[in-house]
């Protein structure tokens, strides 16, 4: 005999109360980091803590929306998932834009302040992407968390990276070169975001029809 009903019966991960207190925890972390990088980005002129700053704001989104998704169908999940996918991709677009207007424009940021500034955003989001990485295989929404917390990672990296070349060459180019490949990363994260949900919405739609039928 067959089970109809198994796969229903199947337990659903965004219900899973672990994932919710997770996002609980990397939304308030991310939060709380947009808003100290950002000021301490803008003070010291450097677009690279802006860019990261800009990221944690994103993220700070992207966990919200989750959060507010979570209990939702699963088309729901994936329309969630390509608006986010999309305000990552705009979010990397904005940060390409001040970095070619700062090559002009700008100035030689602190390097000291984006080492101690860049290093506490990598345990930040270091802490937040282990916490996250069991639900990275998840559905386009659980995806595109794990996505944005990866990403951050690295940038902060990079973040670190450019304070010692901005102290070793003591010009802005280090900086303004990783801002350009942090950009690169969020087109590239929301590209993929927002491939995979339309991907889960067209499987839902062509279910749908099946099913009616």
């Amino acid at each position: 005999m067959v089970c109809n009903s198994c796969a229903s019966a199947k337990p659903d991960p965004n219900n899973d109360p672990s994932w919710r207190r997770a996002l609980w925890i990397a939304l308030g972390i991310n939060a709380a980091m947009f808003v100290a990088e950002m000021v301490v980005g803008v003070a010291g002129g450097s677009k690279a803590l802006q860019a990261d700053a800009l990221d944690f704001l994103g993220d700070s989104a992207n966990y919200a929306i989750s959060l507010g998704v979570a209990g939702m169908a699963f088309a729901w999940r994936a329309r969630a998932a390509l608006l986010k996918g999309a305000t990552l991709a705009a979010l990397g677009l904005y940060v390409f834009a001040i970095t070619v207007w700062a090559i002009w424009n700008g100035k030689t940021p602190q390097a000291e302040v984006m080492g101690i500034v860049g290093i506490v955003a990598l345990i930040a989001n270091a802490g937040v992407a282990v916490m996250l990485y069991r639900y990275r295989s998840g559905d386009a929404n659980m995806r595109s968390v794990w996505i944005c917390s990866r990403n951050d990672a690295i940038g902060n990296i990079a973040v670190v990276l450019a304070a010692v070349g901005v102290f070793g060459t003591g010009t802005a180019w280090p900086d303004l070169i990783v801002a350009g490949i942090m950009a690169g990363i969020g087109i590239s994260g929301g590209t993929q975001i927002i491939m995979q949900a339309r991907r889960e919405l067209t499987s839902e739609n062509v279910s749908y029809t099946v099913a009616a039928e």
